[in-house]
């Protein structure tokens, strides 16, 4: 049925406004207030930071811990193939408990996100979700005690793709700030001053012709690069570039850089962060590249996580001042 024009005429909504019928739908949504909880840290949970007709609202989680005055920020962006994966988790190598226990003990809070995976929208969908937060971030950063000033971001897999892509896809990188999106809050800067990428894809296109392992039988797994590419084969090669992150290693200076990738890990090869860690060198940029002797994919077969996330906390901790 058509609209009638007193509808289709009526003023964008106001996203800070209270609840009631709001058309149409508020990009975003105005954080509640926190459960504290007995360790008194503060909890804002399943908060709406974009909306899209037609897609899930994407959500995130905040953790702050005790203390007066604001603190810095880490957005941590789970992997998944960029075709599967939940904020509320990491890799299953990695407890949640020591994931969330090492960055609040450290005086940093924690900002879990969910972006679109790639059936649902293709590049550059889930980078505009991942923009979108911290924007969203910033411009609520009083109500969730964050220092905006001070956000940096943490990805594994697909989320560590992403977060290189954060810290380098900036107006001021060439081209990209064609990749800004203009999901929920537009008016916030999404720089980020500093990034740790676990085993995360930065040249696509030297892997769209590499076998990928076989899925268990009875079941059909999608070819993960061409369902984020959603092109044609004859279009890989330049969307594979756009979504590189050794595309956007400079000509502006990058913020600092963690990269740690497992030596043997059959689905990203250890060799696309030493790409990534050459070409940040090359733009003047601050990178430390730390192997991960013997491990695969999501650190299988390292006999202990907890360095690797203590090591991976620490760079946050003293990159944003915490």
């Amino acid at each position: 049925m058509m609209q009638s024009p007193a509808v289709a005429q009526q003023p964008p909504a106001d996203p800070a406004a209270g609840p009631g019928l709001e058309w149409p739908p508020p990009p975003f949504r105005t954080p509640a207030p926190p459960r504290v909880g007995q360790d008194g840290v503060r909890g804002f949970g399943g908060v709406t930071y974009a909306t899209t007709p037609g897609y899930r609202p994407r959500l995130l989680d905040v953790h702050v811990p005790p203390g007066d005055g604001p603190v810095p920020a880490v957005v941590w962006i789970h992997g998944g193939g960029w075709l599967e994966g939940d904020r509320r988790y990491p890799p299953p190598t990695v407890p949640v408990e020591l994931l969330h226990g090492a960055v609040l003990r450290a005086g940093l809070a924690l900002v879990s996100i969910d972006y679109r995976h790639s059936l649902e929208a293709p590049f550059p969908a889930q980078l505009h979700d991942v923009k979108a937060a911290i924007r969203y971030v910033r411009r609520f950063a009083e109500a969730f005690g964050i220092d905006k000033d001070r956000i940096g971001v943490w990805g594994e897999s697909a989320g560590g793709h992403l977060a290189a892509l954060a810290g380098l896809a900036r107006p001021d990188s060439g081209d990209g700030g064609a990749l800004e999106g203009a999901e929920g809050v537009r008016d916030e800067d999404s720089g980020v001053l500093a990034v740790v990428d676990w085993y995360g894809v930065s040249e696509i296109g030297s892997l769209l012709a590499r076998p990928l392992p076989p899925s268990p039988p009875g079941t059909e797994y999608p070819n993960p690069f061409s369902a984020l590419l959603g092109g044609s084969p004859e279009q890989h090669p330049e969307l594979a570039r756009a979504a590189s992150p050794v595309t956007y290693a400079g000509p502006a200076t990058p913020p600092p850089f963690l990269l740690i990738h497992g030596t043997r890990d059959g689905l990203v090869p250890y060799s696309q962060s030493e790409v990534l860690a050459e070409a940040l060198e090359r733009a003047g940029g601050d990178v430390t590249l730390q192997p991960v002797d013997g491990a695969d994919h999501i650190f299988l077969g390292a006999p202990d996580v907890t360095p690797i996330v203590t090591e991976s906390v620490a760079f946050l901790a003293r990159h944003l001042g915490a």
